[in-house]
């Protein structure tokens, strides 16, 4: 069984309850993880944000919607119990709880319209799948995946020295240490760039920048790993705007216990710039807030 919409939890959430005592929402996620017989993927699986699951998240949801609509109300510190109007509710037996359902009550109506007036444009507040944290998460990642695209088809677009001066420069902003251009120098063995360690320089890596269409093959890897070993580095770096062969990882888990490269697809190098802001500027940011209820238990 899928992770239930948060508009489905509804009903399971307020049955959970019914015996009237408090409860918290971990408590309730456990026992409609149960009910849902969800798997151990489904009850850990995170929203995008990494903050929470995706069913705490929609437990939450369904919980406010409850809330306002009269059905249950908070009880303590974290916590929240069945009203006498959600246990008329059960008594009706209904089918399903959703958002439509919930509009019979006033409080509800009012409730949804003062939202709709707070935003400049009618939006869609909730689709039946969705918790309004999800379609944000899912929006941002929408975005980010855009300007992963854009930011890689740029980077294809620029010179094969300037893809090697880009590359260390991200290595800078990453605070990898003192770095040293090698482009082009006799004896290099086709080493790009140099990260010293530490300022003695008993710690080199060694990178490889290839601005290529083709994906890179186990050869190319191979190559590479024995300029390290011509320059007795065990540290290295290959950074591609392309793609590794598949044959290449297993090549690399191959290698000598005491040497390590790390291979660098042009995706990951996109994320990587997004992350540390290396051809990329912001255009906009909001912050999302959360009641905070360890401030109000002062208070209780």
């Amino acid at each position: 069984m899928s992770i239930p919409a948060f508009e489905e939890v509804m009903l399971p959430l307020l049955q959970t309850i019914k015996d009237k005592n408090e409860y918290s929402l971990r408590q309730v996620e456990e026992s409609l993880a149960e009910h849902f017989q969800l798997t151990d993927e489904e009850r850990n699986a995170i929203l995008p944000s990494g903050k929470m699951t995706y069913l705490y998240n929609r437990i939450g949801w369904a919980k406010t919607d409850l809330k306002f609509a009269g059905l249950i109300e908070q009880s303590g510190r974290g916590l929240f119990k069945i009203t006498e109007r959600g246990l008329r509710v059960l008594n009706e037996n209904p089918q399903k709880i959703d958002v439509e359902y919930l509009t019979r009550f006033p409080e509800f109506v009012e409730w949804q319209d003062k939202e709709k007036k707070d935003v400049q444009e009618p939006i869609t507040i909730k689709v039946a799948h969705q918790s309004p944290q999800e379609m944000i998460d899912a929006g941002f990642q929408t975005l980010q995946e855009a300007l992963h695209n854009d930011l890689l088809d740029k980077v294809k677009s620029i010179s094969n020295s300037g893809f090697e001066r880009l590359i260390l420069d991200l290595c800078k902003k990453m605070n990898y240490g003192d770095i040293t251009e090698h482009t082009g120098k006799s004896g290099d063995h086709g080493i790009d760039g140099i990260i010293k360690e530490d300022r003695l320089g008993l710690g080199e890596i060694y990178l490889q920048a290839k601005k290529w269409d083709a994906n890179i093959s186990s050869k190319d890897v191979r190559d590479f790993a024995g300029s390290l070993q011509a320059t007795k580095s065990k540290k290295g770096i290959f950074i591609t705007s392309s793609d590794f062969t598949p044959d290449c990882k297993e090549f690399i888990k191959n290698l000598r216990s005491d040497s390590t490269i790390i291979l660098i697809s042009g995706k990951e190098l996109a994320k990587l710039m997004v992350e540390y802001d290396v051809g990329v500027s912001e255009e906009n940011s909001i912050k999302i807030k959360r009641l905070d209820n360890d401030y109000f238990d002062r208070y209780m």
